[in-house]
């Protein structure tokens, strides 16, 4: 709506402006339900439908039923934090007059004036808290192992299927040695019996990563992953320069932060930058030319659900200390798809905060200038008032610039900004810690993490698709 200089287009009159802030917020309005729709309703449906289906006396009829019944509690969850955002007024009055009948009267006023955005906003703020803690757990650390990964590649199949050989042969000495004490006759005792209940388990698994071993060695995607080898390389070094940017560019905001806000009771929030970052600068520029903006900003989601995905895949899906689901192909349950998808909708949502975190001239003002008087002085006699145009920050008049509506969903209450803030070192100190243990680890088993104890050897069947 503005000219380059500043100043507001012709056809930019007060009305424009008013449809045009709506319809953005509208937009915001149809998105974020969507994503309710999906976390609270949609993915547990599915979820708890699937839990139900591996039941093999349940009917469709039950397993809808079930899945309903236990969808309803999510569905609750959700009414109550609407619920909180919509009644529980931003600012308590602070006259001590004030009846009950009037506090009760300012909150439906608060409801009514602000069209719900509080209570859409507190339901998004909330997901957006879990978003970021699975962003500090999954996100941070993908963010160092995956570039290198890339570089340090994975150990050779035939390297490791002879040392499986060479396992294989102790573990079958070593049966054969337990064995022999009950050749005459002679009970094993209990510890033998221990042992040798460990050792059979530990030869099927020896024989199962015999036969993937065997799989990835002749496959057609083994040789062309060697084929690329240069090109992981080159973009392993690409991922870890993007990965120290962002963090270096998270750092200075933070650090403005904690030197320029108002502090804790203001959720640390900061009108304007101090400390400048190299995406916070590059932002703004891309942006006057459409749609180079939009395009960075893809590809900062696209990384951070890369990087996010990468980090889920080494670790898998954990509840506090309690891993519930492993990410492995060909194998991956329906329930670990469905909380992939819900973790990196959450974490996607949380994006939008560390967009900010990054660029927050960007998200509060894009490249909006305003005009301001500029006085020049000869002889100490002020001349020449001239209009220059500025970068829109705090100190601009209100009706100069606009801030932009996502900045007013993520600091609508100012204690998901300080849960934020603390959210932001939180994830620079897992970035860090997670780039010293990939550095110190060696590389990567060809088959990591697609054979563990706890499988069966009807799994081998489900995997070989993928290699053949």
């Amino acid at each position: 709506m503005k000219n380059p200089n500043g100043t507001f287009k012709v056809w930019a009159d007060a009305n424009v402006s008013r449809q045009i802030e709506d319809t953005v917020l509208y937009g915001y309005y149809t998105l974020y339900s969507i994503i309710l729709f999906c976390v609270f309703l949609w993915i547990p449906f599915v979820y708890f439908y699937y839990e139900e289906k591996e039941e093999d006396d349940s009917n469709t009829c039950s397993q809808v039923k079930t899945a309903l019944k236990y969808t309803l509690g999510f569905i609750t969850v959700c009414a109550v934090l609407l619920l909180i955002g919509a009644f529980v007024p931003l600012d308590i009055p602070n006259k001590k007059n004030s009846t009950e009948w009037e506090k009760v009267k300012l909150l439906f006023e608060e409801f009514g004036s602000s069209h719900g955005l509080t209570a859409l906003s507190f339901s998004i703020s909330s997901l957006t808290v879990i978003g970021m803690l699975a962003a500090i757990t999954y996100t941070a650390y993908g963010m160092s192992a995956l570039p290198l990964n890339l570089i340090k590649g994975t150990t050779s199949a035939s390297y490791e299927r002879l040392e499986n050989t060479e396992d294989i042969e102790e573990v079958k000495q070593h049966l054969l040695r337990i064995k022999s004490k009950c050749r005459d006759g002679r009970p094993l005792s209990s510890r033998d019996r221990r042992t040798l209940q460990q050792l059979e388990e530990r030869l099927r698994t020896l024989r199962r990563r015999e036969r993937h071993l065997e799989s990835i060695e002749k496959s057609w995607w083994t040789k062309a992953c060697e084929a690329i080898r240069p090109l992981k390389i080159v973009w392993g070094v690409f991922f870890i320069i993007v990965a120290l940017l962002f963090t270096v560019s998270l750092f200075l905001s933070n650090l403005d932060k904690a030197l320029h806000s108002a502090g804790f009771d203001s959720g640390f929030i900061i009108l304007g930058t101090n400390l400048t970052n190299p995406l916070n600068m590059l932002l703004p520029v891309l942006q006057r030319v459409f749609p180079l903006d939009y395009i960075l900003i893809t590809t900062i989601v696209m990384y951070f659900i890369f990087t996010s995905m990468a980090g889920i895949r080494n670790m898998g899906i954990w509840f506090f200390w309690t891993r519930l689901y492993k990410i492995r192909r060909g194998k991956t349950r329906p329930q670990a798809l469905l909380f992939l998808c819900m973790i990196l909708l959450l974490i996607v949502l949380h994006t939008s905060y560390m967009i900010y975190s990054l660029a927050p001239q960007y998200v509060m003002y894009g490249s909006q200038k305003y005009l301001v008087q500029s006085n020049k002085t000869i002889d100490g006699q002020p001349r020449n008032v001239t209009l220059v145009s500025k970068d829109c920050d705090a100190d601009a008049p209100e009706d100069q610039c606009i801030v932009t509506r996502t900045y007013l969903f993520l600091h609508k209450f100012w204690f998901f900004s300080a849960a934020y803030y603390f959210g932001n070192w939180a994830f620079i100190a897992v970035f860090l810690i997670g780039l010293i243990v990939s550095c110190c680890k060696g590389k990567k088993s060809v088959i990591e993490g697609e054979v563990d104890d706890d499988d069966s050897d009807m799994s081998d069947d489900e995997l070989s698709v993928y290699y053949h």
